[in-house]
């Protein structure tokens, strides 16, 4: 099934769109006092493009732009009444009340200077009988807008009660979509010596347990960062992306991202987080939005490789794989999530290193139908898959390829490849999502690939093949990613921010991305207590000598980091400095 029919299998009835309309202002002298930061003595006007975006039986979306056209002010008050009994319900980017049929919108701290020619734009939600009309009049700051009003498209009374519409379903939703910018990770990088060179890029909003979706520590909510994107999207098209991370058990193989949740914690992580985030997303102020999630992180893979008498399973995989909340949590997050027609989940897929060996491959796409399929979800729930989620795997390896031989020894047989199918990223998700598609998927579901922090620039990037002397040596002198071992997966020294975000860069791959936000910490470096029910992993102490996950290696990992999630300066810089392409 066309990922585009996703949303006639989840909406019911038509929506009606009702046409904008323009009010257009002639600037003037201003004799009355203007007490929202205009002078008395300040020449005002103001034009409005007040938009009914969604219209329905019982209620309309409008959206609101005022262009100030006199002199610069400070603060704004836009005035407007209802002719036809409407109640606001609800506002965003602006305070919106209402006393009768009058109707006030305040600007909040962070958009009331306005200069003159600059606008600023808010919505709102109001309940009504679905014949609701462009006000007649506007006032800014008390002064009139004065023009004439354009009608807005009549109902048609033979029409039955609608929801409201969710916009166009994308068969790629970053395709002509601009991305959202966490501010709150933009300020941190900018923050940093150099990092206004990339604090403008988009990252992924981590919601890692139940406090995050109202916002921990005096932190932006979920709410809140769509809000936000509401003001960063304008006219256009924009993604925000979602990082969905709180299973039971969560991270069963590792201790530095270890969750809140106990392993058979299944209803809490229902009614507690996903219902909640469902029912943010589900609300139509944000039908708009492209609103991208990223399912369950370093979940699912574990299941095949971390469990069942394998020499790599750990006591807290084999209960995970024995209660199978694991699949039950997946597959009830793709349910609830895909609910919105304007959710796109991609569930996570490990990356080459964990799943490109034969013994890993089928069996891993496997357990993803089980889980698309469980808990009320379809493969129609599931929009794509997303690889190397806050991992290193190099996108692209130039200087050798998996069919490459030397002397007779073919890649595979190198230590760094180890009989594993795929040497980089990009190579993987391709065939990965063919197998996926063999075994029900969708044919057209897209990979996004996370670069992040996978560039491996700076003085060490090699800029040919290797030697041929053996084939370790032709693999280890031309491959990107430096990392001792690939089964190294915390803070490692050496890696650099990778391709920068964008759409469609090669066939079947929707997006390069940065879901994880660099300079976040994998884990921290020594046992730190918290809150957070994140534990001690020696993946991440640089002075660990390995385990059977990394070939028994140093662990590559760079000192002094805190805990999961934290900013992490070193890092940050490190990564900025190895940028591949540079900075």
């Amino acid at each position: 099934m066309s990922r585009t029919s996703r949303t006639t299998l989840r909406r019911s009835r038509t929506a009606l769109i009702a046409a904008g309309a323009l009010v257009a202002a002639a600037a003037g002298s201003a004799a009355a006092a203007a007490p929202f930061g205009a002078s008395a003595a300040a020449a005002a006007g103001c034009t409005v493009d007040y938009k009914i975006q969604n219209q329905w039986n019982g209620g309309l979306t409008a959206a609101v732009s005022v262009t100030n056209t006199g002199d610069a002010i400070s603060t704004w008050q836009l005035e407007w009444s209802f002719a036809g009994g409407e109640k606001v319900s609800q506002g965003w980017n602006a305070t919106v009340t209402q006393s009768g049929a009058a109707v006030t919108a305040k600007n909040l701290s962070y958009n009331g200077t306005l200069a003159s020619g600059a606008s600023a734009s808010f919505g709102f939600n109001a309940t009504g009988n679905g014949n609701s009309a462009v006000p007649a009049t506007f006032k800014l700051n008390g002064v009139a807008c004065n023009g004439a009003t354009g009608p807005t498209d009549p109902p048609d009374p033979t029409d039955p009660p609608t929801d409201p519409p969710a916009g166009s379903r994308a068969n790629n939703p970053y395709e002509g979509a601009k991305v959202y910018v966490n501010p709150e990770w933009s300020a941190k990088a900018a923050a940093e010596p150099g990092g206004t060179r990339v604090s403008n890029q988009p990252t992924g909003v981590w919601l890692d347990r139940i406090a995050a979706i109202e916002g921990a520590n005096g932190g932006m909510g979920l709410r809140d960062h769509l809000d936000a994107a509401l003001t960063q999207k304008g006219s256009g098209e924009l993604v925000v992306q979602l990082v969905i991370y709180n299973l039971p058990g969560r991270d069963c193989s590792a201790l530095a991202s270890n969750g809140e949740l106990g392993p058979t914690e299944i209803d809490r992580y229902k009614t507690e987080y996903i219902d909640p985030i469902a029912a943010i997303l589900g609300d139509a102020k944000y039908a708009g939005l492209r609103i991208v999630t990223t399912v369950e992180i370093d979940s699912l893979p574990n299941l095949v490789t971390n469990a069942g008498g394998r020499p790599t399973a750990t006591p807290a995989c084999d209960v995970m794989k024995a209660n199978g909340n694991y699949q039950k949590g997946v597959g009830y997050a793709l349910n609830k999530l895909g609910d919105a027609p304007n959710v796109y989940n991609y569930i996570d897929a490990g990356h080459h290193g964990w799943i490109g060996w034969d013994d890993n491959f089928g069996a891993t796409a496997d357990i993803f139908k089980v889980a698309a399929t469980t808990e009320g979800a379809t493969v129609n729930d599931v929009h794509g898959f997303i690889t190397n989620t806050a991992n290193y795997g190099a996108t692209t390896e130039d200087h050798f390829s998996i069919d490459d031989s030397v002397n007779g020894t073919s890649v595979r047989q190198s230590k760094w490849v180890d009989w594993n199918r795929y040497t980089d990223e990009q190579s993987y998700a391709q065939a990965f999502r063919q197998k996926l598609v063999s075994v029900g998927f969708n044919s057209d579901i897209g990979m996004l690939i996370d670069t992040s922090r996978n560039g491996w620039g700076g003085a060490n990037r090699p800029t040919g093949p290797g030697a041929t002397t053996s084939v370790d040596t032709y693999v280890d002198g031309g491959r990107y990613d430096r990392r001792i071992h690939l089964g190294n997966w915390c803070n490692q020294a050496g890696a650099g921010l990778g391709e920068r975000p964008k759409a469609a860069p090669a066939a079947g791959i929707d997006a390069y991305v940065w879901m994880k936000p660099p300079g976040e910490s994998d884990g921290a470096s020594k046992e730190i207590p918290n809150e957070e029910g994140k534990g001690f992993d020696r993946m991440c102490d640089p002075t660990y000598g390995g385990n059977v996950r990394n070939g028994n290696n140093p662990s590559g990992a760079l000192p002094d980091a805190p805990l999961s999630g934290k900013w992490f300066s070193a890092q940050f810089q490190e990564l900025m400095k190895n940028a591949h392409p540079a900075l």
